[in-house]
């Protein structure tokens, strides 16, 4: 109980960062859409605005790695994998997690902290443009992505270990998914009952459709 409740707690702080960071895209959109109007219809250009977009972005691509991880929802070749049973799934992971991720982050955590460092110490700005934005910020995402990731992948190391243990997979801090990923897990899960399961299938099925319906309602709309 310990133990799930520690994971769920490194989860919940990976999935806090992220729905913090998903915030960023209603910022690159306004940022985008002032741009296109200030362009377009004030012949008005923003010099910096390339910067500010990529900075944007690119801090939500690095923040939301953590989430991404905290929900399994990295791509992954699981032609294999999937038919693995949880115990060998579980060794299989520790090793790559051991061997190349955790390598691989700590090497990005150190060395991203060194280029954030150098670049607040000199007042780093954007060459794109002659007077750019400061990027030094921006470049401390690096490091901080870093640290997120490697505590999030303690987390996975532990549910592995877990998994040796007792033979499944500890539960995951639950968030939204896709309408396929709910089918998918509740036609497989073990602890539904067959009715339950069909009407819950049923229902995320109708939700789609419906989805599906509106979407050829505005096709033909327009």
């Amino acid at each position: 109980m310990n133990a799930q409740r520690l994971l769920h707690t490194i989860d919940g702080i990976s999935t806090w960062f992220g729905k913090a960071a998903a915030w960023l895209i209603v910022g690159l959109m306004a940022l985008v859409c002032a741009e296109v109007f200030k362009r377009y219809i004030l012949n008005m250009p923003t010099a910096w605005i390339f910067d500010a977009s990529n900075m944007f972005y690119g801090t939500l691509f690095m923040i939301a790695g953590a989430y991404t991880l905290a929900q399994n929802a990295h791509v992954r070749g699981d032609f294999l994998y999937s038919s693995m049973k949880p115990r060998t799934q579980a060794t299989l992971d520790i090793v790559l997690y051991i061997v190349f991720f955790l390598p691989g982050i700590a090497a990005l955590l150190y060395a991203g902290w060194d280029y954030a460092s150098a670049s607040y110490r000199i007042n780093e700005h954007s060459n794109v443009t002659a007077d750019g934005p400061p990027v030094w910020q921006f470049k401390f995402m690096i490091p901080l992505a870093g640290a997120l990731l490697l505590l999030q992948g303690a987390a996975e190391i532990m549910r592995c270990v877990v998994c040796l243990q007792t033979g499944a997979w500890p539960s995951r801090l639950k968030d939204v998914n896709e309408i396929d990923v709910v089918e998918e897990q509740l036609a497989h899960s073990e602890h539904v009952d067959e009715e339950s399961r069909r009407d819950a299938i049923a229902h995320a099925q109708n939700i789609e459709e419906s989805a599906r319906q509106r979407g050829m309602g505005g096709d033909l709309q327009r």
